[in-house]
């Protein structure tokens, strides 16, 4: 399995990192994000699953299939990672949730320290009433959900009505979309100080893990 790592020094608490359902591990939104978490002193190990891999050497753009479908490979790449230091696993959007389904087991047999995901697909976009999160409500896994407040696949007035364990911790981007970028006209903001932000907050919180 191919890793694309930054921060890489060794003891350094890694973040192991999933992209999310169609976009690829180097996309500009993927680097940005892992190169900010690299300054704050993270080590960061970006993959792809198997069907975003195939794109590379031209395999049929097919749609991915259900997030559990991905959990083996989730459970590849942990054992797959040369890691040193703790470890806390997560990913964007898809790869965040297939994450969030085997954290618990993965943290009970001491493999990580954590889970960590950036635009949580809480439910598809226009149907709110398929909820994804119900595995979240008995966690003991400590866990940081970066979410934009306007995001269509969660909202904040959605997500606060939901059964959330208390080891699940929220950073609401304001006004942010699902890929926590705000609407600079309303807000004055742009998607770089939303990030920078949530860098901040996900450092802070990496560090009481360690």
């Amino acid at each position: 399995m191919d890793f694309l790592l930054d921060g890489d020094e060794s003891g350094r608490t890694t973040i192991l990192f999933a992209h999310g359902a169609g976009a690829a591990m180097d996309t500009v939104w993927m680097s940005t994000v892992a190169g900010m978490l690299a300054e704050r002193g993270l080590r960061v190990a970006r993959f792809e699953f198997g069907y975003m891999a195939a794109r590379r050497t031209g395999g049929a753009r097919k749609p991915p299939g259900k997030a559990e479908t991905f959990m083996p490979e989730y459970q590849a790449a942990i054992a797959a990672l040369d890691c040193d230091g703790p470890l806390i696993i997560g990913g964007k959007s898809m790869g965040g949730r297939v994450a969030s389904l085997i954290a618990e087991s993965q943290r009970e047999e001491g493999r990580i320290c954590g889970l960590l995901c950036l635009g949580f697909p809480f439910h598809a976009p226009g149907k709110p009433e398929q909820v994804r999160s119900a595995h979240l409500a008995a966690t003991r896994c400590p866990t940081l959900i970066c979410q934009g407040t306007r995001d269509p696949f969660g909202t904040r007035a959605e997500v606060e009505t939901y059964a959330l364990s208390p080891a699940v911790s929220l950073f609401w981007a304001e006004d942010g979309d699902h890929d926590l970028k705000p609407r600079k006209r309303l807000t004055g903001k742009s998607l770089e100080d939303h990030l920078n932000v949530a860098a901040d907050r996900v450092a802070a919180w990496a560090v009481g893990l360690a």
